[in-house]
């Protein structure tokens, strides 16, 4: 299919779902996936992960350390799928996917994805990555939601130095400066912000984090066992929250190194 013809389709496929009954709510999800290991590495459990991300009925999942291609690992693991992390576990219930590479290596690369009930209709992967270090990077969204004229997804995996991952958010915000002021936004992953920075920082660009609104404080979810470090976050903007959780009863906590955190968002 041409150029052309794909933004027909989109097009089209756009009009179409203005004329469904609007969509009230998305039910949202986001787990960094330890690359598809459990924790230290010691077994390959993507066949398991996806089982159980199946059991949510989400309508969007952030994942972060996702691999695209691993030719040591497809060699060395039975199960290791034909097909990238993503595409695996999107399977049948997930009919889009975008993949934002980050990190490339000898044997392949990783970097974040997002799965959608929704058409995605298009895609971009911004480079944060401060100083040449840890590469990292900005996966944003814009998807066909019915009733909406634009929802925007932005997955995010920050980096391991303060300095980066502030950087990093200012970064963020100008990115979704660049965004209506009126569309639905949401922004979730691995932030890595033990220290606490980041809902100050995002407040400058109408970020308000689900968790915090609702509990006062960030979900614990690093180390998946025994939970003690905020690091994940869902941040959103124009919408309402609705339930955030934090599923850090098994089997969460031997599928990652962190747990996921769930919420309903209201559009």
């Amino acid at each position: 299919m041409s150029a052309k013809e794909q933004s027909a389709a989109k097009e089209s496929a756009t009009k179409q779902s203005r004329l469904i009954t609007p969509v009230a709510s998305l039910q949202v999800m986001t787990l960094n996936v330890h690359k598809g290991f459990n924790v230290f590495n010691r077994r390959h459990i993507l066949p398991e992960l996806r089982e159980a991300v199946t059991t949510l009925s989400a309508d969007l999942v952030f994942l972060q350390e996702v691999i695209g291609e691993h030719r040591k690992h497809a060699v060395r693991f039975h199960d290791w799928p034909s097909v990238p992390q993503y595409e695996y576990l999107a399977d049948t219930l997930w009919p889009d996917f975008a993949y934002g590479r980050n990190a490339v290596y000898p044997n392949g690369d990783h970097g974040n994805a997002l799965l959608s009930h929704y058409p995605i209709l298009q895609y971009d992967n911004k480079d944060v990555s401060i100083q040449d270090t840890e590469k990292r990077g900005l996966l944003h969204c814009q998807l066909d939601v019915p009733g909406h004229s634009g929802v925007h997804a932005v997955c995010v995996h920050l980096g391991l130095r303060q300095g980066h991952r502030l950087a990093q958010m200012k970064l963020l915000c100008e990115l979704l400066d660049t965004l209506p002021d009126n569309e639905p936004v949401i922004v979730a992953g691995d932030f890595n912000d033990w220290r606490r920075q980041a809902d100050h920082v995002l407040a400058e660009c109408g970020l308000f984090e689900a968790f915090v609104r609702h509990y006062g404080h960030p979900a614990k979810s690093f180390p998946a066992r025994w939970p003690l470090l905020r690091l994940d976050r869902i941040y959103v903007r124009n919408v309402s929250v609705r339930n955030p959780r934090a599923l850090s009863r098994k089997p969460w906590t031997h599928l990652s190194d962190h747990v996921p955190l769930i919420a309903e968002i209201c559009l």
